[in-house]
């Protein structure tokens, strides 16, 4: 699959002892954890060269931060959207605004934790849709937890349809990538 993002900058991997930090903010409704996530998610921006595209200068006045809309079951599970909540105080650190208003999903489907990757990703298809047009923004596309990147994929080709110059996805934790089993396996045979 080719991404429909530039890149991902992520505050650190989805492992211990942050996985907690998460969870924490995800089910104990500490959203004052959400000023934590988003400084720590500023510091890897300012690591990885800021916003600023690879090609060609792009101004912060262009640049906006776009949450991803949480389902109808999450919001009424946990009263809040952690990617709002999240892209709120990011938008505080970077000086940039938000737009809650601008992605939303065309349907609800279910629930992903439990999901594998096929399913995550046939799941997302055609799962967000915009309100209005993006003619040559930049956007920050903003998530608590990627896992698969189904997610923010199917994010990004909305934004992208709407006119959006470019996306790049920001997210606190990201799931490290592990070579699959079988590949370890063929690769210690050759070793």
């Amino acid at each position: 699959m080719t991404p429909n993002f530039e890149r991902v900058i992520a505050a650190f991997d989805y492992e211990a002892p942050f996985d907690s930090l998460i969870a924490r903010y995800k089910t104990e409704h500490r959203f004052g954890l959400s000023t934590t996530l988003a400084h720590l998610l500023a510091q890897a921006v300012a690591r990885a060269g800021g916003l600023s595209p690879r090609q060609g200068p792009i101004s912060a006045s262009a640049t906006v931060l776009v949450p991803i809309p949480s389902s109808a079951a999450s919001l009424r599970r946990r009263g809040f959207n952690p990617a709002g909540e999240l892209a709120t105080s990011l938008g505080a650190e970077l000086h940039l605004p938000v737009r809650r208003d601008v992605l939303r999903r065309r349907r609800e489907g279910p629930r992903q934790a439990y999901s594998g990757r096929a399913a995550r990703h046939l799941a997302a298809q055609g799962l967000f849709e915009t309100v209005g047009r993006l003619d040559g923004w930049s956007v920050g596309l903003v998530d608590d937890v990627m896992t698969t990147g189904a997610t923010v994929n199917a994010a990004s080709a909305a934004l992208l349809s709407a006119g959006a110059a470019r996306v790049v996805v920001l997210v606190a934790a990201r799931t490290p990538w592990r070579q699959p089993q079988t590949a370890r396996v063929e690769a210690a045979a050759h070793q």
